[in-house]
């Protein structure tokens, strides 16, 4: 699964087959979240309310970006990196 961002020790990642609706996966200190892009909302899984709050900001700021990924994603080519909230 590769890695597209990461940031404040929160890691996301991209799966290559993913299915609709886009998505991405957040990670951190053990803890697991699906975040859908369109609506920037969590699928499946949970993550602390300050890391929560820190992966939807960044969501809403990439979105271009990361609906992109899941076009390349989906047609398997290679995922750009994504800059980090700083």
């Amino acid at each position: 699964m590769p890695l597209i961002s990461e940031f404040f020790g929160i890691k996301i990642n991209m799966y290559w087959q993913e299915h609709n609706p886009p998505r991405f996966h957040a990670e951190y200190n053990g803890l697991h979240a699906e975040v859908d892009v369109n609506n920037v909302v969590i699928l499946k899984g949970a993550l602390p309310f300050k890391q929560l709050k820190l992966v939807l900001a960044w969501c809403e700021l990439h979105k271009d970006e990361l609906l992109y990924n899941c076009h390349l994603a989906e047609t398997h080519g290679k995922l750009i990196t994504i800059n980090p909230l700083q």
